[in-house]
Formats: structure tokens, C-alpha cells, sequence
């Protein structure tokens, strides 16, 4: 019979061995179906036994090399042309074979929601579907991680051949460009799907690139270079002490049965302002739930008939009760929140809203317009802005892909550097809508920070522009949805850049998640196929280029306007324009073509100095083409009203 100490020497010595003889291993993503960049080196990586040697062969090519003393291993195949299936074989110690290989083109696709959102979710799913017979687009899906430290590795990813059975879990603007292209060019196309919806960009730009930056370097200081739990614990302990001591009371005794209820006592809750984020009160850097509650006195009269609640916006998530009753939820942290109340729930004397806020990162709460936070009676209008109680619920201790710079960036593009490929789609945005003008600062700087990491100074980068939205703001008020706009347009300095305009491929200026995304993808295809394929097209729409004030109008004229300017109004109404005098108060104008120029002016602007076109969250009525069917980029003449001046990324204390 075995003792226990002959046992645990034997698996102490089968553990030895194994080590001893630790098999070649791929990065994740590296699998049957993949897609290589061709007309370059290829890189090939992965780890074995330290000082292993290992044999590379693909194609017609053998190259070896030999793993380091930390068992990381490198080799880099000479250029290859468009072809296959060919089989990748790495020997070592053990053998592993990749099948199905082909040698094209391959995009990076990320971002957040719009560029997750799936074929299947797109415009005419089943039509789409049914006719995605295409073997040769390939495409891999890299799961949501986070991390605070760059990963070596991916989660487990797969490499899926494009068929009726797997096109509609593959991005929709992604699917679509590389329809698009593959239609034209005939090469394989492979698409590496890492994004996640509601990511802003902070998550996606590496400490280095930080490090880098006069904007964030003093930023990117107060971010200690520990693990994820490391984090977690100091985020835990941090918020645990400072949110007890706030309230009075241990966040494990809180029972929230009742928080909803008209009966409950919330005499002892702290208060704070609404509507305004947390972040900036007393509650501060704090990412967890939260419940809110407000009560207001109502006759009889006003409970006569039924009523609506306008809270807003909430971020990120939002469930809604009056009196007890649940009367709506939300998860769009951008939409603002309008709940019908059925008759027989608001009561003659005290009514009480409770309003359950999860936040999952960055800013937390109500925030947006005093005004939009009312009770619309059918006689009389009862504003609800000001003081509200609250109570903090729990604390999300673990950091999400929002609650600290560079964490899905660590995660979600570390591990492919430095994988070989053509370009970067990129749709994001809608996240860093309240930080506007430093997305000016921001955004180039991802680009060139992946440009940089990946060794690949001059890669295509290609963006969409954000969408129509009902997102609040105008020229007036300023507007920083499209202060986000603008700023994407000024990115365009920056080479090899190109971006799609969206503003008129939404049918519900509602809904954050417009479902064409088959225009977008044949936008961002034109762009390629003229940049980087030869099949030279109009691939833009007009660009604002110079103003010219006479009398009492203003004449614009216009870079890329192909072959003229039009507009889709069978009238020829142009709309979308707006132009100011001196008292920088704007007026809607009338405009009309005239000579491939814009003539604008308004009755209530004598003497014109400014003009703006788009300048709003919904600009759906925007209507000025070029004859190809390219809508006009979003402008203004002169830099005034920016809502988001000063709006800064931060990082929340962690002790």
C-alpha cells in the first residue's frame, strides 16, 4: 500500500516532468479558418520549453527559430500573396497543424455597441442571411475581458468560415464592408471582431500612449501598475469606508425590500442633487446601485387622470417605481427616460418616486436638463429637480471595462500585437459624448498608439461617424453629441484617415442602435476600395471649405462634391442650417444651391457672421448630398457655445 508521502512525491515528480516537457502553445486566436495579412511579413508567435527549437512551415516557406529563457518564441514568414487553404504546421517537442488558412486582408473591427451589433440584428436579417455564401470571409470573435495589465493571451476565440449558420453572429458594419470589398477585389477577407458596447475610448488606449500624452500623462500617473484583484481590494476597502461613514450604516445591514414602497422612512437618507452625476457631490467616484426617492403632494384633481414622469437620462441603468409600482426601465444610459403612470396608481396627498441607478462606470445617476425632470399632470406641470434622498445599495468592487484607463486595451488588443493586418474599423463614440472636446485629444491618440504597438505606422484607420440621436443639445444651448462629431472630423488630419457620415441612415432618432448597417459598411468600403484597392469612386460627401458673407446672406462652398451638390427635399428644401449674427443667437435658414454653393439667410438675422449645419443630436432632417448620394459632414463656421469645455477624464481614488 502507497503512503501518503510516496504519493505526494509522485505527483510532485509528474508535475516536474510535465513542466520539464511543456508542449508549443498559439495564442488563442490563432486556429483553423484564420485569415493572414498577405503582401508583408507574417508574424507567428507562441511559447514552449525555454531554448526549445522550433520549426515553422507554411506554404512553401520553413523557418526555425528557438524559444527564449521565458519560453516565448518568434518567427516572421516572408510577404505572400493572396491565396489558400493552406495548412500552418509548428513543430517542436509536439506537432500542431492550423487547416483551412487562407492569405488576404485583415481588418480589426472595434469600438462599442454599433460596431457589436451583429448581422442578425441588422436590417433585413433573414434576406442578408440567406445570401451569405461567402467561404472566403472569415471572422473571430474576441470575448469581453478586462485586465490592468497587459495579457500575453485572449480568451478562447474561434475562427468561423462565413455560411447561412454563422453570418448572423458576425458584426454587421464588418460583414457588410467585407462584402463590399470581396465583391470588388476577390481576395479573402478576415475580420477580428474585438469591441464592446459602452466602452468609451479611455478603456481602448494603452498606459504608454498615456504616458505619451501632455492631456493624460497626469492622468495616467495615478493608476498603480497592480493586478485586477489588487485593484479590486483597494477599490472595495476604499468605497466601503468612505460610503459607511456617509450614510451611517454598515452596507451589509441595508435591506432594500421595502426602499420602493410610498410607506418607507427615508428621513435619515443623505441628499443629493438631481439632475446632476454623482461624481460631482458628495458621493463622488463610486460605480454600484443606488437608490433614489423624491415625494410630491397631489390633489385630488391631479389624480383624475393619467400622468407622465420625465426623469432625464440615467446612467447606466434605471428601474422606475411610483408608489411601489414599477412603471419603467431603461439601460440606455443615454435616452432619456419618459414613463406613462396608469391611473390608479398616483394617490390624492404624498406620492413617492423610488428610482433604483445601477451604474457600471464612469458617471452615475440622473444628469441632463432640470426641466426634463418633471410630472406632467393633465392641468399643471410638477418640476422634481432638486433635492432627492438616496442610499447607496452595494459597491461594484471589481473595475468594469469603463472604471479605469486602458483595461480592455490590455485585454482586448495587447494579446494580438503584433498580428499582421490592413486596417482598423472603428465605430465608437456615444460613450465619450460628455467629454467632447478632449475626444479631440483622445481619439488621434489611439490611433497612433495601436499604430506605434502594432509597428505599423501608416494602417488604414477608417470611422464611422456618430449617428443621429435624440441626444439633446443645439446650437444655441451647445450640443456635445455633436461637438463629438466634430471632433471625429478633425481627426481626419491625421493620415490615412477616412470617416463615414451617418446622419441619414436612422429611422428611429430614438434608438442609439441604428439597424442599417448595411450602408455603413458600404460607406466604409467605398473609402478602402478608393484609398487603398485602386477602384478610384466618390467615396466622401461634402466637406465644409470656405464662407463668403454678402449683404445679408452667406455663401458656402464645399470640397468633395463629385459631380454637384444636391439635396433629397423634392421641393429642393435644404434644412439643417442655421446661421447667427453677432449676438451669436441662431436662427434656422433658408438655403439653396446655387453654382455647387450654398446661399444661406434668415429674416432674423440681418447681418450674418456664422453658420452651423448639423449642429444637433438629431439631424435627421439634414438633407445635402453630392449627386452620389453622400450626405454633407456636420459643421460650424466659427467655434461658440461647446457644452463640454472642460470636461475632463479622471480616475477614482482606489483607497
Amino acid at each position: 500500500m502507497l503512503t501518503k508521502k510516496y504519493i505526494s512525491l509522485l505527483c510532485t515528480l509528474i508535475l516536474i516532468s510535465v513542466f520539464a516537457n511543456a508542449q508549443i502553445r498559439l495564442p488563442k486566436f490563432f486556429g483553423d479558418n484564420m485569415v493572414l495579412q498577405r503582401n508583408g511579413n507574417i508574424p507567428i508567435w507562441g511559447w514552449a520549453k525555454a531554448n526549445e527549437k522550433i520549426v515553422v512551415q507554411f506554404n512553401k516557406q520553413i523557418k526555425t527559430t528557438k524559444a527564449d529563457k521565458a519560453g516565448k518564441w518568434m518567427v516572421h514568414l516572408d510577404a505572400e500573396k493572396e491565396g489558400g487553404p493552406y495548412v500552418l504546421k509548428i513543430a517542436g517537442k509536439n506537432i500542431l497543424e492550423i487547416k483551412n488558412v487562407l492569405v488576404g486582408d485583415v481588418w480589426l473591427c472595434t469600438g462599442q455597441s454599433n460596431m457589436e451589433w451583429t448581422v442578425g440584428q441588422s436590417n433585413n436579417a433573414k434576406k442578408e442571411i440567406a445570401g451569405s455564401n461567402y467561404p472566403l470571409i472569415r471572422h473571430i470573435k474576441i470575448q469581453h475581458a478586462i485586465n490592468s495589465l497587459p495579457d500575453d493571451d485572449v480568451k478562447d476565440a474561434f475562427w468561423k468560415v462565413c455560411d447561412t449558420n454563422t453570418v448572423a453572429d458576425f458584426t454587421g458594419v464588418g460583414y457588410f464592408f467585407a462584402k463590399n470589398i470581396f465583391d470588388n477585389i476577390k481576395v479573402p477577407i478576415g475580420l477580428i471582431n474585438t469591441c464592446w458596447g459602452g466602452t468609451n475610448i479611455e478603456t481602448w488606449i494603452s498606459r504608454e500612449g498615456f504616458e505619451s500624452s501632455t492631456e493624460f500623462k497626469e492622468m495616467i500617473a495615478g493608476m498603480p501598475k497592480i493586478s485586477l484583484d489588487s485593484i479590486s481590494n483597494l477599490r472595495d476597502n476604499g468605497s466601503t469606508k468612505r460610503i459607511e461613514s456617509m450614510q451611517e450604516t454598515k452596507l451589509k445591514n441595508i435591506d432594500v425590500l421595502h426602499f420602493k414602497d410610498l410607506s418607507f422612512d427615508d428621513t435619515k437618507w443623505p441628499i443629493m442633487n438631481v439632475p446632476q452625476v454623482w461624481e460631482q457631490q458628495k458621493l463622488g467616484e463610486f460605480d454600484g446601485i443606488v437608490w433614489l426617492r423624491k415625494s410630491f403632494i397631489l390633489t385630488s384633481d391631479d389624480i383624475k387622470n393619467g400622468a407622465t414622469i420625465s426623469l432625464a437620462k440615467i446612467d447606466d441603468i434605471d428601474t422606475t417605481y411610483i408608489n411601489g409600482i414599477k412603471i419603467g426601465t431603461s439601460s440606455i444610459w443615454e435616452a432619456n427616460r419618459n414613463y406613462s403612470i396608469e391611473n390608479n396608481i398616483l394617490k390624492e396627498g404624498i406620492n413617492t418616486i423610488a428610482v433604483q441607478v445601477i451604474d457600471n462606470g464612469g458617471g452615475g445617476g440622473i444628469w441632463g436638463e432640470s426641466t426634463q425632470v418633471n410630472l406632467a399632470l393633465k392641468n399643471r406641470t410638477i418640476l422634481l429637480a432638486g433635492n432627492w434622498k438616496y442610499q447607496v445599495q452595494s459597491i461594484l468592487k471589481t473595475p468594469n471595462q469603463n472604471s479605469l484607463p486602458s483595461l480592455c486595451y490590455n485585454a482586448m488588443i495587447a494579446p494580438l500585437i503584433p498580428y499582421s493586418f490592413k486596417g482598423v474599423l472603428w465605430y465608437q463614440g456615444e460613450s465619450n459624448a460628455k467629454r467632447s472636446i478632449q475626444y479631440r485629444k483622445a481619439f488621434p491618440l489611439l490611433i497612433n498608439d495601436w499604430r506605434q504597438k502594432f509597428m505599423n505606422d501608416n494602417a488604414a484607420f477608417y470611422f464611422v461617424q456618430l449617428a443621429t440621436f435624440f441626444a439633446g443639445g443645439n446650437s444655441n444651448e451647445g450640443c456635445g453629441w455633436a461637438e463629438l462629431r466634430e471632433a471625429q472630423t478633425q481627426t481626419l488630419e491625421l493620415k490615412n484617415t477616412g470617416m463615414v457620415v451617418t446622419t441619414d441612415l436612422v429611422t428611429n432618432p430614438k434608438d442609439i442602435h441604428p439597424t442599417n448597417k448595411q450602408d455603413v459598411g458600404k460607406r466604409l468600403a467605398a473609402i478602402a476600395l478608393n484609398n487603398l484597392y485602386q477602384k478610384k469612386m466618390i467615396c466622401t460627401g461634402p466637406t465644409y471649405k470656405t464662407m463668403e458673407i454678402k449683404d445679408n446672406k452667406i455663401i458656402l462652398s464645399f470640397d468633395n462634391i463629385g459631380s454637384g451638390l444636391q439635396t433629397t427635399d423634392k421641393y429642393g428644401y435644404i434644412k439643417g442650417f442655421e446661421i447667427a449674427g453677432a449676438d451669436n443667437v441662431f436662427h434656422f435658414a433658408q438655403a439653396f444651391i446655387k453654382q455647387n454653393t450654398i446661399v444661406l439667410y434668415s429674416e432674423k438675422v440681418i447681418n450674418p457672421i456664422i453658420a452651423n449645419y448639423g449642429w444637433m443630436g438629431d439631424a435627421t432632417e439634414c438633407n445635402l448630398f453630392n449627386k452620389e448620394g453622400f450626405p454633407a459632414v456636420p459643421f460650424r463656421t466659427m467655434e461658440i457655445k461647446n457644452a463640454t469645455e472642460g470636461e475632463k477624464y479622471s480616475i477614482e481614488k482606489l483607497n
